[in-house]
């Protein structure tokens, strides 16, 4: 009952903002729902933590491990972004524009609904459904502005996306044909296959995750399908950027990660594990080139989307425990800096109403909380201590040189470049004489405050782990096989 709470919860205040006409019930059904959301998703995510294995529909949805962390992950950051999505709707829409409100609302949450569907759901299938679904309903929200450079955007992203869907489709057919075909037809549940996976069509199976590495993996971000990336990211509306990179890409990870343990059972690690390094320091090669001297302040945070979820690559291709823990780990870490930080980025255009590196100066003098706590973030993003990205990216490169040298020292020399090119950025922006025309003060300051939750795990995670945190990633390895 309480599984499917989750799921409702965010698909009624959906259907019912939907049918709001007043400004303020709107926002009240979108503070509620999102809190309620967290509650229940907390509630879930104990029981999960303390062993125990949920279920709903029949096999339709089961969360264990695995899914308790993308349901963390999913309600905790939607519920920050949705706080701040209040005020920042308020200056960003007036009343003129109450339907466009009325709709970055309903969208959000019927958002969160397929996320926390594609990760609580058993079914291949119904994952696939579901991570169709989180581009429809954030397609609107991309080109909410209405503007050229959002409608290209916008553009550029569904096709892409659809794109990759139907190639992931090809993997997940082809992941059924290896059943049908070796064992007798199965299950399309993960459950179910992964007890299989023994007798699986060995030459199917890898076919199968090449589909499904390029699928999911242009929902991922990954180079060189990430290219709708820093377009759509950099023209939504800041609340649904922090939660398309913090949490959506996560989402497409996690398919990839459900499909890698079926794949390693049945042909052994070595063929996952050489796909996903390559395609993994692709992808920071690629984000290094464009973030050596990056012109736009949102294209830079995406891009540097794109190096940590090729990041979390090199860890799941390093494998071993250390490898594995650090994927997991930079997941969470990730997801908190980056939804904090294209959080900030809202804060900032409303201030120098513009996305421009060179338009932004002395951020530090004329916003000082935003610009302190941009700070804070671009210096746990580009993995410095004492912030938590620092010790995952430590623990994944550790696991690196011990199996794989040559790719980690490759990742780090492209690691030295990023960390060049983004402080060069994050220097500009920060000091300098700011406009003359300027008032002093932040944007939005009253609802910056649930970014301190972000801000305090970060230090927290970057200080010490957890024994409850590394007890439950524990758990979500057995599920990976370690």
């Amino acid at each position: 009952m309480m599984l499917l709470s989750l799921l409702l919860i965010p698909l009624a205040a959906s259907g019912l903002i939907a049918i709001t006409r007043r400004r303020a019930l709107m926002e009240l059904l979108h503070a509620v729902a999102s809190m309620a959301t967290l509650g229940t998703g907390a509630a879930i995510v104990a029981q999960v933590w303390n062993g125990a294995i949920l279920t709903a529909a029949g096999d339709l949805f089961r969360v264990d491990a695995l899914s308790a962390l993308m349901v963390a992950i999913i309600t905790f950051l939607g519920a920050i972004a949705a706080l701040y999505a209040v005020g920042y709707i308020r200056a960003e829409l007036d009343d003129a524009h109450l339907s466009r409100a009325r709709l970055f609302f309903t969208l959000f949450h019927l958002f969160i609904f397929t996320m926390l569907v594609a990760v609580t759901t058993d079914n291949l299938g119904v994952m696939w459904i579901a991570i169709e679904g989180t581009t429809l309903a954030t397609v609107f929200l991309v080109n909410l502005r209405q503007t050229r450079t959002s409608l290209e955007a916008a553009y550029k992203y569904l096709i892409l996306s659809s794109v990759g869907i139907a190639l992931a489709f090809i993997g997940t057919a082809l992941l059924y044909y290896a059943g049908a075909a070796k064992a007798g037809e199965i299950s399309v549940n993960w459950s179910a296959l992964r007890a299989a996976a023994g007798s699986l069509n060995a030459e199917a199976v890898r076919l199968a995750f090449v589909f499904i590495v390029i699928g999911y993996g242009t929902k991922a971000g990954l180079a060189p399908m990430h290219t709708w990336l820093p377009d759509a990211h950099s023209e939504a509306p800041a609340p649904i950027s922090a939660l398309m990179s913090g949490v959506l890409l996560n989402v497409g990870l996690y398919a990839m990660i459900r499909f890698k343990t079926v794949v390693d059972a049945a042909v052994g690690p070595e063929f996952a594990a050489r796909l996903l390094i390559g395609i993994g320091l692709f992808s920071v090669l690629v984000a290094a080139a464009f973030l050596v001297r990056q012109r736009n302040y949102k294209r830079m945070l995406a891009y540097s989307s794109v190096e940590h979820i090729g990041i979390i690559c090199l860890g799941l291709g390093f494998g071993g425990y250390w490898g594995l823990l650090g994927a997991l780990l930079h997941m969470v870490n990730h997801a908190l800096s980056k939804s904090l930080l294209f959080i900030l980025s809202g804060n900032i255009l409303i201030k120098y109403h513009s996305a421009e590196i060179r338009e932004v100066r002395g951020l530090l003098h004329g916003a000082p909380w935003t610009g302190g706590l941009f700070l804070a973030g671009m210096f746990a993003l580009i993995g410095l201590p004492p912030f938590a990205p620092f010790i995952s990216e430590f623990i994944i490169f550790r696991a690196g040189f011990e199996n794989h040298p040559w790719a980690a020292a490759t990742g780090v020399i492209l690691l030295v470049v990023v960390f060049g090119g983004m402080l060069a950025s994050l220097n500009r922006m920060l000091y300098g004489e700011p406009p003359a025309d300027l008032p002093r003060g932040d944007a939005l300051r009253v609802w910056l405050v649930p970014l301190a939750a972000n801000f305090a795990l970060l230090l927290v995670l970057g200080l010490t782990l957890p024994s409850s945190l590394v007890v439950a990633l524990e758990q979500v390895l057995k599920i990976l096989g370690v």
